[in-house]
């Protein structure tokens, strides 16, 4: 299990009831190279990749004609104790089974939008204590085999008398199963000793920390870059909207502060969240000319911070493409690659002997799939997880026959059509 303790090795190749998943054939897929392929997927892993039509089994089969097979995104940034909740016209239920019947129904959406792992920020102490934790623990639990769960445990204050609390609480968190120490030091009255808190409990208890900050403070940024430097790759800032408000040379300046730490920063290209104060992206392209990791994720899904959210990895790699500049392949490698690298998750590549976490979608290349993708299926753990199907049709007319455009997801469209 990503960012906490591992599975039994025999749980790695089951279903929802524990079952061992069928071999599973992807016949006739395209990939980014432009090769058309069948993969034969046992158990959670890829047994072999050849040409299509070259590979069987005696599982199941799934025609990918039509479809481009790409790694499975993941979501680095998601708050899904609070995610849904922008239409209830008030406050919104804190109660746990509310909480997890939102965090489980926000999981499955983007899961069916392909992310087959995900890390929930959530609210630790205060007056909720650890019940929207507990809630999003149990979420996590009803979801094993379909969707990979993280709760990053989120202290108001760690520092002076009111930061005892959230330190007790912080700690009571990882005990009960938090895998990733988070917060955001910004809202801290002193977000120096809140980082120095977070950062040395990392180190202590060998977790990922992972910390809400607008970067608009180059002083502060470069204190909490200096203290990161000791937990090698295994921090993460975000959204750091601030430092592209920043004059060029100072951002430049944070931008090798925070490559020399060895930070990864996760940027939310699809709007911010409620651990943000200030909207927009961050410089994209100085970060990784600077040579930071840069990961994007989804923020706030639908919730007061962005009632509009989507949740939706293919449409934050769009935005990195379409707003900030980056070609298809690295917008994509944002949501994927390096979300899983941050994430603590293992390398994807559609090649034997890689993990069986795909996404295929009704696309004949990647910048095709970046601009506009409905029909989709996701596999995780070797087993097909998800589907959405999208129908497009026309009203008869002589262009719509000339064109002989394909029809979505139709189960009669022949060579063209999907599963």
């Amino acid at each position: 299990m990503p960012d906490s303790r591992p599975r039994r090795p025999d749980d790695s190749a089951a279903g929802p009831d524990g079952s061992a998943a069928a071999p599973l054939l992807l016949s006739g897929a395209r990939l980014t190279d432009g090769r058309t392929v069948d993969v034969r997927i046992d158990g959670a892993h890829i047994e072999a990749v050849g040409t299509a039509g070259c590979l069987s089994t005696w599982g199941t089969r799934v025609d990918l004609r039509g479809y481009l097979l790409l790694p499975a995104p993941a979501e680095p940034h998601a708050h899904s104790d609070t995610a849904l909740t922008a239409s209830t016209g008030g406050p919104a239920s804190q109660r746990p089974e509310d909480i997890r019947r939102r965090a489980t129904e926000a999981a499955l959406l983007q899961l069916s939008h392909g992310a087959t792992a995900l890390r929930a920020h959530v609210r630790v102490g205060d007056v909720q204590g650890l019940a929207s934790l507990e809630a999003v623990l149990g979420a996590r639990r009803s979801l094993r085999g379909l969707t990979d769960v993280t709760a990053v445990a989120a202290p108001r204050l760690l520092t002076g008398v009111a930061g005892a609390e959230g330190l007790a609480a912080l700690r009571d968190a990882m005990d009960m199963g938090a895998g990733v120490i988070g917060g955001c030091p910004d809202l801290d009255p002193d977000p120096s000793g809140y980082a120095e808190a977070v950062l040395g409990l990392g180190a202590e208890h060998g977790r990922p920390v992972d910390l809400h900050t607008d970067g608009d403070d180059p002083a502060r940024l470069a204190r909490l870059a200096a203290m990161a430097g000791g937990l090698r790759r295994r921090v993460s800032l975000g959204p750091c909207a601030g430092l592209s408000r920043l004059p060029g040379d100072a951002a430049a300046r944070a931008a090798d502060q925070l490559a020399a730490a060895d930070v990864t920063v996760i940027c939310l290209p699809q709007g911010g969240c409620s651990g943000a104060r200030l909207r927009g992206t961050a410089p994209v392209g100085l970060l990784r000319a600077a040579g930071v990791r840069v990961a994007a994720g989804s923020g706030a899904l639908r919730d007061l911070s962005n009632p509009v959210g989507r949740g939706d990895p293919l449409e934050a790699a769009y935005l990195l493409a379409s707003r900030n500049g980056l070609d298809p392949d690295h917008a994509y490698d944002a949501v994927s690659t390096t979300a899983r690298a941050v994430m603590g998750l293992p390398d994807v590549r559609v090649e034997a002997g890689f993990p069986a976490e795909l996404l295929a979608v009704r696309a004949d290349q990647l910048s095709g799939a970046l601009s506009l993708t409905y029909s989709r299926i996701v596999v995780h753990l070797g087993r097909v997880v998800a589907r959405t199907s999208a129908v497009r049709e026309y009203c008869d007319s002589e262009a719509v026959d000339a064109l002989d455009l394909p029809r979505q997801g139709r189960a009669d469209s022949g060579a063209r059509g999907g599963p």
